[in-house]
């Protein structure tokens, strides 16, 4: 599970088929533990469909939970500029 929160810290928002190829875990096994994640309230889950070539692709979009990231380095845009 440790590996499953620190992807996700590092690349943000992936779905479950991206996790499993990354860390090298089987789609069961990467499920079961986002359930167990999900039910901590460490991650939020929800579930999603997808259309590729006409091929419906059901799966799981997670996020850490409460988690923002750091802002971008750079310039900003004007309307963050007032907001601040």
């Amino acid at each position: 599970m440790n590996a499953i929160l620190k992807y996700l810290k590092t690349h943000g928002e992936q779905a479950d088929t991206e996790i499993a190829a990354a860390i090298g875990v089987s789609l069961a096994n990467v499920r079961i533990q986002l359930a167990e994640l999900a039910a901590k309230g460490e991650v939020m889950a929800c579930h999603s469909t997808r259309y590729e070539k006409g091929k419906k692709i059901e799966g799981i979009k997670c996020r850490l939970a409460g988690y923002i990231p750091p802002a971008a380095p750079g310039r900003k845009s004007k309307s963050q500029l007032k907001l601040s």
